[in-house]
């Protein structure tokens, strides 16, 4: 299965989706911001993709996108907010991210968005 990394300031949310990608046989590692998630990405460790926040401290999701665009090219790039003006913002994206997952979103979702941008 894949190697992931999940960037979200939201600890419950992070937790969350980090066990359903694990009951899908995932490797999940977990970073409560981007500035968190470039380090982990810039560690030496090899992720198949990003699924971050757009909204977080430190350093924003859309931010952590261009950046592990740039230095990571061939880790794919999920982003999830809730906030329909963030969303908007990575309309702009779209070269080099597979999709924006709205919040709040169920399991399934998740898992299905997840296993799509994968394949992508």
């Amino acid at each position: 299965m894949a190697r992931i990394l999940i960037a979200e300031d939201e600890d419950a949310l992070r937790r969350f989706v980090s066990r359903a990608l694990q009951m899908d046989g995932h490797e999940v590692v977990e970073v409560a911001d981007g500035a968190e998630g470039l380090h982990c990405l810039r560690d030496g460790e090899r992720y198949d993709l990003l699924l971050s926040d757009i909204r977080m401290p430190e350093l924003d999701g859309i931010a952590l996108a261009h950046t592990a665009a740039i230095e990571f090219p061939a880790t794919k790039i999920l982003l999830m907010t809730g906030f329909a003006e963030q969303r908007e913002r990575a309309d702009n994206l779209a070269r080099i991210v597979v999709d924006v997952v709205p919040k709040p979103f169920s399991l399934p979702d998740i898992r299905y968005a997840v296993a799509e941008a994968l394949s992508h």
